[in-house]
């Protein structure tokens, strides 16, 4: 087994091209052609992590925040990134971080929020826009059923909770080659009309190059005619933040109590309480006070993030209750998350779940 097969199993349920702009994701040190021995997954790659991953023999990091975010223009061990790079570098132990690609997945960060609360019903909070693409093709009409058949099977037609989805319009279709021409039907400086199917897909932005391979790998034309748009769609399974629903509606302070005990956190900081109950649940790991007008317009009981300024809790304006429990502690059980996954995709060398708590925030 290859560096690449991990990869590529965590690039199925959290896809590069998700991640937001501002980050660096991916394989951000190492060869990912390297066998592999073991893969060790935290929430930082710290020196103490890199240490671990050694002495256990993994040469894999799987790390959910990236140790390089910003360009490195000197590695010379002054700080603690590019002391880390330097021991990964010197000790052949490759670093991936899928950060918030797995942020934006529907099984992802947030998704392991609710189930750690017991949330149900979950839907995404803020969909990601222009994750939808739509191919339109002319094919022959004999040809059609195959195609169609193709694109199906590697995820082209799917969309929201339908797949197998497509538009398909009869007509008739014309062409002339040239001299450097080789039409399959017809013959060249003649012009040729042709029985055709217009078939229309819809597919996640993150396939667009499978479903182009299996297009020209599947139509019989020399030149294939197609084109492919970016559609405005609500992708339903694509975005940052969820919110779901607790089985029994609860006391603010209660759940607050329950929420401070299931997620482990030293600290819950909170807006006003409100003389309501908690029944719908909005929460966004990670820094989240940009999203508090989406809990809001979400209708949300209660929104639970981490990183929330004083002035963030003045938007609260008796609508909703802001708790903040911690950037760590909202992102921490994304570690448990990868290695349940990946241990089940793999039972041939070590998923190890890192011991280090890298939380750099200490409570009294």
């Amino acid at each position: 087994m290859l560096i690449q097969d991990v990869i590529n199993a965590i690039e199925e349920i959290a896809p590069l091209p998700y991640a937001e702009d501002f980050d660096n994701v991916g394989l951000l040190i190492g060869d990912k052609t390297e066998k592999i021995t073991g893969v060790l997954v935290c929430l930082d790659t710290l020196e103490e992590v890199v240490d671990e991953a050694i002495e256990k023999n993994c040469n894999l990091i799987v790390s959910f925040h990236p140790i390089i975010f910003s360009g490195l223009k000197k590695i010379t061990g002054k700080n603690y990134v590019e002391r880390v790079v330097l021991k990964a570098i010197k000790n052949n132990i490759s670093i991936y971080s899928p950060h918030t690609a797995l942020d934006n997945s529907f099984v992802g960060v947030n998704a392991k929020i609710c189930d750690v609360l017991g949330l149900k019903n979950k839907k995404v909070l803020i969909p990601q826009k222009s994750t939808i693409k739509k191919l339109i093709t002319f094919i022959p009409t004999n040809s059609a059923d195959k195609l169609r058949e193709a694109l199906f099977n590697v995820g082209g037609g799917s969309i929201g909770n339908y797949d197998h989805c497509s538009f398909n319009i009869q007509g008739k279709g014309s062409f002339k080659g040239n001299e450097a021409s080789n039409p399959v039907i017809g013959e060249k400086g003649i012009t040729h009309f042709e029985e055709e199917t217009q078939i229309g897909i819809t597919f996640p932005k993150h396939l667009e190059s499978k479903i182009l391979n299996t297009l020209f790998a599947n139509h019989p034309y020399e030149e294939v005619a197609y084109e492919v748009t970016t559609l405005e769609n609500t992708n339903q399974h694509i975005g940052i933040g969820m919110i779901g629903e607790l089985e029994t509606a609860q006391n603010p302070i209660e759940f607050l109590k329950f929420v401070k005990e299931r997620m482990q956190t030293g600290c819950v900081r909170h807006s006003k309480l409100i003389d309501k109950k908690i029944k719908k649940v909005a929460v966004l790991g990670g820094s989240g006070a940009f999203a508090i007008p989406n809990a809001v317009m979400a209708g949300a009981d209660i929104y639970i993030t981490g990183d929330v300024k004083y002035h963030d809790f003045y938007k609260a304006e008796n609508k909703i209750i802001i708790a903040d429990i911690g950037h760590y502690e909202t992102e921490q059980f994304t570690k448990n998350l990868l290695v349940e996954y990946l241990t089940k995709k793999f039972t041939n060398f070590a998923v190890v779940l890192s011991v280090c708590n890298t939380n750099p925030v200490k409570y009294l």
